[in-house]
């Protein structure tokens, strides 16, 4: 498009802005107008898309990282075509896929954004796949605010793209200045912010964003570039063409007050349609499968820790389905995702010990059609929460594996102990989270997780357990295991994990005093088998759980969910880890929290007595 059109469609852009805003009563107009010449550029004259397939391999990526500019992006869509007048002033209504951030309720946003911070990693994800394992041309846009460079994941980003070469990225940094309180840490210090991006190994350029020539060629040199991602640092105006808006503080998040006058200053509604340039003719490469699921098998009374299990039944999965990918956080030798890398190395991606990249490369990833298993330790898990939280939001399909959980791990002490991490994980809308007790257990499970959707936590254990199932059990979703029973059983102690063999001790004990337990193992914590804890409370009266976790949101609390709908409940005592744990043996730590086999059994002896 010449640049006069391109002047004119960033009028249009701020004009639907202000128009679907004021139709709301809210949204971020003024944040959307900055950087409107900026995505004009873009839209007319670099960015590769079929609107009509959003699923084409070939398509560019945009993301909305100042997602709270959502007005912005839903008038590019109307221009393009995609979107009609009448829905885009359906802006933030009930029933509207018009959200107030984006979401992939539109087939056209890839993820949700919002979260500040988070469109940038999710971008390095995408231009990962797309390089690294799909070896298509296709580029990825990410539009980012100058107030989310405050946020630490952003530089996490920044150093891997670098590291990375993704040349295939392009960062457009909308720097007008406001933030939603006042000014930004660096207000309309261009350089700042190229010093620091280039320190990172990328291409920066300085920019007018609103000089639609310099615009046009800093894209142009972008996409040119080879060897380094690209950043684009443009200096705006927020509220830009509205003289009662542009660049005055207060102005964060609001409908402009005189929309009418504002429209009329802008020069009026317009109603262009953009020819967007269709992608390339070109398909992603898939590594082919070998063959059948051939899951490792492990010998019934030898002992294995559940990380090993996870690492070789993952090698294996890797095998039989090509679109398996690793994420590690640099502790890949001891969560066992290395098994993993020595057969597949081409489809391992190491993140350092950077957890919010790494969960967000995940999320990026399974964009494109890759099924991820991103790996740390549970309690490592927790510093990228928000991105899981997200990837919800984004209707995202991943797998989360969590590895030295609960005070089992032993000498390393309570820094290193995952003790809050099924609780998280339960939290997270349509999520699923599984505790394996032992290696055969462990191995049905990683396989079953990636035929699931949403979001998937496995917790696996650094210690090895007995294993107690033969190789061919199986372990449905959201079922549990009878592990002992007789008609005379008076107490039930449910456990999962590490406790589950704490509990098979515990009841032999009991055994001896003449107290027959019911043993379960509640493998699957989301969602779990209210039917079997129903039957076992109306069988015995009395439940124990017990759980290396802290008792807030994990075992003891999916068990008390199964009672939450009516009918009699149970007496209830809940074993979990309520100390502040120090270093010490396993046994020791277990012992101390009060969760091994006597005190179980203790416990037992106690509720039966009452």
């Amino acid at each position: 498009m010449r640049h006069e059109q391109l002047s004119e469609l960033g009028q249009q852009l701020r004009v639907d802005s202000v128009r679907s805003s004021a139709a709301a009563g809210s949204g971020h107009p003024t944040s959307s107008m900055s950087a409107a010449d900026l995505m004009a550029v873009l839209m007319g004259n670099h960015l590769r898309y079929d609107f009509e397939k959003p699923e084409h391999p070939g398509n560019d990526h945009l993301i909305f990282s100042k997602g709270h500019a959502s007005p912005l992006l839903y008038s590019l869509y109307k221009a393009a075509g995609a979107l009609k007048d009448e829905e885009l002033l359906t802006f933030r209504k009930l029933g509207s896929r018009l959200e107030g951030h984006p979401t992939p309720e539109l087939p056209w946003v890839d993820v949700a954004t919002g979260s500040l911070g988070q469109g940038l990693p999710f971008g390095v994800g995408m231009a990962l796949a797309g390089k690294r394992l799909d070896h298509v041309s296709s580029r990825v846009w990410v539009l980012c605010g100058d107030s989310e460079m405050a946020e630490g994941s952003v530089w996490e980003a920044f150093e891997h793209a670098g590291h990375e070469r993704l040349d295939n990225l392009t960062a457009i940094i909308d720097v007008n200045r406001l933030g939603q309180r006042g000014p930004t840490r660096h207000q309309w210090d261009l350089d700042a912010y190229a010093r620091r991006i280039r320190a990172f190994d990328w291409h920066t350029i300085e920019v007018d964003g609103h000089d639609i020539a310099a615009i046009d060629r800093a894209y142009g040199e972008a996409t040119s570039t080879v060897g380094r991602p690209t950043a684009i640092i443009a200096r705006t105006q927020k509220g830009r063409g509205v003289a009662s808006a542009e660049n005055h503080e207060g102005m964060h998040g609001k409908p402009l007050k005189d929309p009418e006058e504002a429209i009329a200053e802008l020069g009026g509604v317009r109603n262009m349609a953009v020819p967007v340039l269709g992608p390339p003719a070109e398909k992603p490469t898939r590594p082919a499968s070998e063959g059948p699921l051939s899951l490792p098998r492990f010998n019934t009374g030898d002992t294995v820790p559940t990380r090993d299990a996870f690492g070789e039944a993952l090698a294996a999965v890797g095998t039989a389905r090509g679109d398996v990918v690793a994420l590690d956080g640099e502790v890949g030798d001891s969560t066992r995702l290395e098994y993993f890398h020595k057969e597949h190395p081409e489809r391992y991606f190491e993140f350092y010990i950077a957890e919010q990249q790494m969960v967000a490369a995940a999320v990026g990833m399974q964009t494109r059609g890759w099924t991820p298993y991103a790996c740390t330790f549970a309690a490592f898990l927790t510093r990228a929460y928000d991105f899981v939280r997200m990837a919800s939001v984004s209707r995202a399909d991943l797998n989360l594996v969590g590895s030295h959980a609960g005070v089992a791990i032993g000498q390393d002490g309570p820094s290193q102990m995952g003790l809050e991490d099924l609780a998280a994980m339960r939290a997270v809308h349509g999520s699923t989270v599984l505790y394996p007790c032992d290696a055969n257990q462990t191995a049905q499970l990683t396989a079953t997780m990636a035929e699931l959707s949403g979001i998937r936590y496995l917790r696996t254990s650094r210690g090895g357990t007995p294993v107690i199932y033969p190789s061919s059990e199986r372990f449905p979703i959201g079922g549990s295991k009878i592990l002992r029973a007789t008609e005379s059983d008076r107490v039930t102690l449910v456990a999962a994990g590490v406790t589950v063999h704490e509990a098979i001790a515990a009841a032999d004990r009991l055994a001896q005093d003449g107290i027959s337990a019911r043993v379960i193992d509640l493998y699957s914590l989301k969602p779990v088998d209210a039917e079997a804890l129903r039957t076992a409370a109306e069988v015995t009266g009395r439940l124990i759980t017990v759980e290396d976790h802290h008792p807030e949101g994990g075992v003891g609390d999916a068990v008390q969910g199964a009672f939450a709908d009516g009918g009699p409940a149970p007496r209830i005592v809940r074993l979990a880890v309520r100390n502040m744990p120090m270093s010490g043996t396993p046994a020791e730590q277990l012992n101390q929290a009060g969760i091994d086999a006597e005190a179980i059994t203790a416990a037992a002896r106690e509720l039966v007595a009452a």
